[in-house]
């Protein structure tokens, strides 16, 4: 089964909305997750705003991602499964994605923020990583 009819598989059960590019708020998009991005990097900030801006950031270019496709979702969880197939990224980047938005689901609706700092560098490179592949597919 191709990428495509995995997402329109998502499209028949509920999960995913066909809905043409709109090449403005992709823009925005990314002009959002490159600013985030950029803060998430700055040492000075605590890990929990670090955390937060690096997750925000890639859950925008999961997103700017999926619109390019020509998709919508109001599930975030499911913007991040789709970079397997609106990006081809491997199954060990999507899962490190659903893990931080897990911890980002705690801290946001328990109050719980476990401290791992290993994770907010591996969630930053990632989300380096993903901005690469956002900017390839938007100068398609």
């Amino acid at each position: 089964m191709g990428n495509k009819d995995n997402l329109e598989n998502l499209v028949r059960s509920g999960g995913l909305k066909a809905e043409p590019p709109d090449r403005k708020e992709c823009e925005g998009l990314l002009r959002s997750a490159i600013d985030r991005l950029q803060d998430a990097h700055s040492p000075g900030l605590s890990f929990a705003s670090r955390f937060d801006l690096a997750y925000n950031a890639a859950h925008a270019l999961a997103l700017t991602a999926l619109r390019l496709s020509g998709y919508r979702s109001d599930r975030r969880y499911l913007v991040f499964q789709c970079l397997e197939h609106t990006l081809g990224l491997g199954k060990a980047r999507v899962r490190l994605f659903d893990l931080c938005h897990n911890r980002r689901n705690l801290a946001e609706y328990e109050g719980y923020m476990e401290v791992d700092e290993a994770l907010l560098t591996e969630l930053i490179s990632a989300a380096d990583d993903l901005l690469t592949h956002v900017e390839q597919a938007m100068a398609r």
